[in-house]
């Protein structure tokens, strides 16, 4: 008996907005604990809830670059639940109409496209925060009434690699257009997972279990892939799947059940009868679409038009620093595939080593430089750590070290003379057809040059002093 993965996603993503989705408090993550609540987010008696409209054109944003379906009619409802870190006792969010619905998310696993469906994307607002010292509990207020975006897909992934992907893509769109800055770490983006499997070639959905608050990519692949084989192991001995909530631990890389699932009906929700029906308007969606930054896959088609491969525009483009990055040398160098080189190899490299990356004006005149064969590639890596450890501008560092080049060819003859009769190896097997060895003797005449010419005329030079 073989079994496949059924998964959908639920993504929470909380918007940044200044101020929270129904009151004035700030959003801003930390602070002192309650500092960032009023009697709105708390649920005192007698208060009414404003929608944020700030919340409403992001929610139309999102719909929009995630191909959705706008209502023009949108309602709030009241999710009915009793826990502590929820002061009302009940969540303001949306069921019977949200705000769209119908949307795809493409993502790209193996080298195969997939296109994964969105049911819905509804705003709500979020919970507090729960904190538990020394065998007590205590509640932390400030995240009460922060603006949500929840969207959930259709059970269209079949792997953990896959849901990971699909959430990574969506995180990609989200940091994109500006909503949020999806910062995991910090519980601003977070997803939900339900996994079922059933026998290969089967329609039939089978029974799911739900998985809450996954805040890494890892996390969420480990958990998906694990759920489904302890589904697909419970069934091959006689089990049945029973409809439960599940927590991950990461440390025993494990689910284990916390409650039975609940379903709709459990929460009793009504609507929201404190907020009237929201009409979004033609002249809404047109002004957030007109202010709308260009999407991922938008910037992708972009850059290989402008001559990059696919897999270095994709590279770029998986990375919002790193297409950032691009535009701005781009902009200052003209030189696209140069450009995407310097930033996919020497870039990437320093900020593994460095925690940073280059800045897009030294980077973009080194480029330059290189090109007008000014400096060596060499020198310009130089410079290029020179003005991330130090900030110090590259051509007064490539002028004060004297490390221009010159085309002295005199100067040129001496050092590859010197350099080939220190290299008697590398000579012998050069002359006996192992082109590698000129290699050698390049770099070696180079290094001692120190940039005082280019690779082109020390190539020359040495083939013409061993071919004599």
């Amino acid at each position: 008996m073989e079994f496949e993965t059924v998964c959908g996603l639920e993504v929470h993503t909380e918007l940044s907005t200044k101020s929270k989705i129904f009151c004035s408090c700030k959003t801003d993550f930390g602070g002192e604990v309650n500092s960032h609540c009023c009697e709105v987010c708390t649920g005192m008696p007698g208060t009414l809830p404003v929608l944020n409209k700030k919340v409403l054109e992001y929610a139309v944003r999102c719909a929009l670059a995630l191909n959705c379906e706008i209502s023009e009619v949108t309602k709030f409802d009241r999710k009915n639940y009793f826990y502590p870190d929820l002061p009302k006792a009940y969540q303001i969010s949306q069921l019977y109409l949200p705000f769209c619905k119908n949307g795809f998310v493409e993502i790209n696993v193996g080298n195969k496209k997939k296109k994964i469906r969105i049911h819905e994307i509804h705003m709500e607002e979020d919970a507090g925060k729960l904190i538990h010292e020394n065998g007590k509990s205590y509640i932390n207020y400030n995240r009460t009434g922060v603006p949500l975006l929840e969207i959930v897909s259709e059970p269209d992934i079949s792997s953990g690699e896959e849901a990971a992907e699909y959430t990574k893509k969506l995180r990609l769109i989200l940091m994109s257009i500006g909503v949020s800055d999806c910062k995991m770490q910090e519980g601003s983006l977070r997803a939900d997972v339900n996994v079922s499997v059933r026998e290969k070639e089967s329609a039939a959905l089978g029974t799911r279990c739900e998985m809450k608050n996954l805040s890494s990519f890892k996390a969420i692949s480990a958990a998906v892939d694990f759920e489904a084989n302890r589904q697909a192991e419970l069934i091959k001995n006689g089990g049945k799947v029973e409809l439960q909530t599940r927590r991950w631990d990461e440390d025993k890389n494990a689910s284990f059940v916390m409650r039975t699932k609940e379903s709709a009906d459990d929460y009793r929700y009504f609507p929201e009868p404190d907020i009237p029906p929201i009409v979004i308007d033609k002249e809404l969606i047109e002004k957030v679409k007109s202010e709308m930054s260009e999407l991922p896959d938008e910037k992708k088609r972009r850059l290989i038009s402008l001559g990059l491969s696919e897999y270095d525009a994709a590279l770029l483009c998986d990375s919002l620093e790193l297409s950032s990055l691009f535009d701005e040398v781009y902009k200052i160098s003209d030189r696209a595939k140069d450009s995407a080189n310097w930033i996919l190899g020497e870039g990437i490299m320093l900020r593994k080593e460095l925690s940073k990356l280059p800045e897009a004006e030294p980077l973009g005149e080194i480029i330059k430089l290189v090109k007008s064969g000014k400096i060596t590639r060499e020198t310009g890596k130089l410079a290029l750590r020179e003005s991330l450890v130090n900030n110090a501008s590259p051509l007064e560092f490539i002028k004060e070290n004297d490390l221009l080049v010159k085309e002295d060819k005199d100067l040129v003859i001496s050092v590859c003379r010197e350099v080939i009769e220190n290299s008697e190896k590398a000579v012998n097997e050069y002359k006996s057809g192992k082109e590698k060895a000129l290699g050698f003797l390049i770099g070696q005449s180079m290094k001692k040059l120190r940039g005082a010419a280019s690779p082109e005329l020390v190539n020359s030079v040495l083939i013409e002093l061993l071919n004599h």
